[in-house]
């Protein structure tokens, strides 16, 4: 099974604002990329059909399948690495994630579902009742 990152998705509202976001700086970079200071020791694992699921204000909400890690060396000799990603928006069941920084490893065990095709979203309940349901892991 492929081994996935996850990662804050700083400054997004909501899937909406992440997919506008991502189209800008697609237009900027010329490819669906973000940056990172370290290569990801496990990568081979994760190429093994792997996800970037992004945290949006504390939950997991989306993920994206990761294609390719592009390691670049910059002309003062920094280096990073670019993480190329499907453009593909795959929302999942909202799971509580308290912050932390940088990108973590995700074993698939702790990887929310997909969220299935017409299920309810969070939107369409009321507030209360949702928070509720997102605590229990259930929305």
């Amino acid at each position: 099974m492929a081994l996935h990152l996850i990662k804050l998705a700083v400054g997004v509202d909501d899937v909406a604002h992440l997919r506008k976001l991502q189209k800008e700086r697609r237009r900027e970079r010329g490819r669906y990329v973000f940056y990172t200071r370290h290569m990801p020791r496990r990568r081979e694992e994760i190429l093994e059909g792997g996800s970037i699921y992004w945290v949006i204000k504390g939950h997991i909400r989306v993920r994206e399948r990761i294609l390719s890690f592009i390691p670049v060396v910059e002309d003062d000799g920094e280096r990073y690495c670019l993480v190329r990603y499907d453009p593909k928006l795959v929302e999942t069941v909202w799971q509580p994630k308290r912050p932390f920084q940088g990108w973590r490893y995700l074993l698939p065990k702790d990887a929310p579902a997909d969220r299935a095709a017409g299920a309810p979203e969070a939107g369409d309940i009321p507030p209360a009742m949702a928070e509720e349901l997102r605590a229990l892991g259930l929305l």
